[in-house]
């Protein structure tokens, strides 16, 4: 069982930054694949970015060159580094852990087995 808390959500003005963490439990973190989404009111939960077990990182268009995500398995956390942030990137921010070994990070969320209980960012125009 692994349990993940994200934190560091808030309110931000457009063209501002926010770091994300999500904190894991469990000794197998390095195994995992760790991906973030968001779900904004009314809509479907999005894919944002994922990284592999071994750093290979993902991004959807409507973030790449905007937000990073990195991982520090020493700390069990994985981090979502948000930059311009715009009144669209609105949402409920989700971190998710994918325990299958030897699978390449996936993009859906039906693939991953573990979820946080979110994060809300808010950024204002």
């Amino acid at each position: 069982q692994v349990h993940l808390v994200e934190s560091g959500g808030g309110l931000v003005q457009a063209g501002g930054s926010l770091r994300l963490s999500c904190a894991a439990s469990g000794r197998t973190f390095s195994s995992y694949n760790m991906g973030w989404f968001r779900q904004a009111p009314g809509k479907e939960r999005e894919f944002v970015t994922t990284i592999s077990r071994n750093g290979i990182t993902y991004y959807a268009d409507s973030v790449k060159g905007r937000f990073t995500i990195s991982r520090e398995n020493a700390k069990n956390t994985v981090y979502l580094q948000m930059n311009s942030l715009q009144p669209e990137d609105t949402a409920v921010y989700y971190c998710a852990a994918d325990s299958r070994l030897g699978s390449p990070p996936p993009r859906r969320p039906n693939s991953y087995d573990y979820w946080g209980q979110g994060t809300q960012v808010t950024v204002s125009s």
